[in-house]
């Protein structure tokens, strides 16, 4: 019998798949709107919470996968 996954598990497992569909380390909102299925303007408010770890980089707005993939499984 094989052991349940650890959260540290799903985490590490969904970062490397999305970094490597993605071909990058973070998303921007186009991605998102392509994972989460949310249109424009719900990814963007999305984006704009205290809670959503998101950082502007010049006029970007980008997330880390890793830590998009954390406040999805936290967020639950």
């Amino acid at each position: 019998m094989s052991e349940k996954p650890t959260t540290q598990d799903l985490i590490l497992l969904e970062t490397k798949r999305l970094a490597e569909h993605y071909g990058k380390s973070f998303l921007d909102c186009d991605d998102l709107i392509k994972i989460t299925g949310l249109g424009r303007d719900n990814v963007r408010a999305l984006i704009n919470t205290k809670a959503f770890p998101a950082k502007k980089i010049g006029k970007r707005i980008i997330v880390s996968i890793v830590n998009f993939v954390t406040w999805q499984l936290s967020n639950q």
